[in-house]
């Protein structure tokens, strides 16, 4: 699971020329080594009691109940029309107990809904008060000591003598501490060899893998077969979820009438800019940056007409930008 960052690139590009963090010294710590991103934008809540399992099967758009304690899954959240309020990351701690993480910014909408469908069950909701650290790149086991398994699997490890969670993630692991234990946990990590990156280079990594952020390319305007996620978030042979009508008639009856899709810039564009095609809009950019790898590159939902290897065009405040539509990853989504 890729990390959400709190840092927007605003209307230029991530990895533009300029002043402030040498991107291309942190994207290639990323690509060779381990980068540490702190500042990750995630929300976490304990889900627990006898009947938290079954609770969850019957709120997430992924399989739950026959989830082995030591093992996680990416997931989202879905209103009753098949739009997605949150995507998030489930783990399982024990045969009734839960941990989730979710973007900050749908903290609130995932616990007033959790907390709302849990009356009359054997069932406890409550903020987990973690933090999450991101460590990115191939040389990320040197850093913990753990190579955890398949994304989503965990560990338990000690970080500056606090219990940690280590998690894999599709770009390294994401390390799971105490509130408090925050500052110390980050320090301990860049004294065993990993360094600090911002959150603008941890983008770059991100769009060349091709996976989408809540609150950038996806919203609570999309379907996850949309925003490209089914394949990862949704289980369509599990038991009934709040959304699943929507979602399994768009899947086995439909088209989705957009797609997540790569665009490679000509020019310099930013996010929310109107993505045309003769001057029908095909819908927005999403996220755009600058890879030292690959050019200027980005992501966006477009509508269903575009296919990869067309030309579109980007409107942007200093005019029009022509953009090639891609095929995703821009790259293999795993620095290694």
């Amino acid at each position: 699971m890729s990390p959400k960052t709190t840092t927007d690139t605003g209307r230029g590009d991530a990895g533009a020329a300029g002043p402030g963090p040498d991107l291309d010294a942190e994207y290639r710590q990323m690509r060779e080594a381990c980068g540490l991103l702190t500042q990750t934008g995630r929300a976490t809540f304990s889900v627990s009691g006898p009947e938290a399992a079954e609770f969850l099967q019957g709120q997430i758009t992924n399989e739950t109940e026959d989830l082995e304690t030591g093992s996680g899954r990416y997931a989202a959240l879905l209103d009753r029309k098949g739009h997605i309020q949150t995507d998030l990351r489930l783990l399982r701690l024990a045969d009734d107990r839960f941990l989730l993480d979710v973007p900050d910014e749908t903290a609130a909408r995932t616990m007033k809904h959790l907390d709302t469908y849990r009356i009359g069950r054997e069932v406890e909701v409550a903020p987990a008060g973690r933090s999450v650290i991101s460590l990115i790149g191939p040389g990320t086991a040197e850093v913990t000591g753990l190579d955890p398994g398949a994304e989503h699997d965990f560990a338990e490890l000690t970080v500056a003598g606090t219990a940690c969670l280590t998690a894999v993630t599709d770009l390294g692991q994401d390390l799971i501490c105490e509130q408090e234990e925050y500052d110390a946990v980050v320090s301990e990590l860049i004294a065993r060899g990993a360094t600090p990156v911002t959150a603008a280079a941890a983008e770059i990594v991100r769009v060349e893998s091709g996976r989408p952020r809540y609150g950038a390319e996806m919203t609570g305007a999309h379907m996850p077969a949309e925003a490209g996620i089914v394949g990862r978030a949704v289980d369509f042979g599990k038991g009934c979820y709040i959304g699943q009508e929507p979602v399994a008639r768009l899947h086995y009856r439909g088209r989705p009438n957009r797609h997540l899709r790569g665009l490679r810039f000509s020019g310099s564009v930013g996010r929310g800019d109107a993505v045309v095609n003769a001057e029908r809009e095909l819908g927005s950019v999403g996220t755009a940056v600058v890879s030292p790898a690959s050019g200027r590159i980005g992501l966006a939902i477009l509508r269903k007409e575009v296919e990869p290897g067309d030309t579109v065009t980007v409107e942007t405040a200093a005019g029009e930008v022509a953009a090639e539509v891609s095929e995703l990853p821009f790259r293999n989504g795993s620095p290694q």
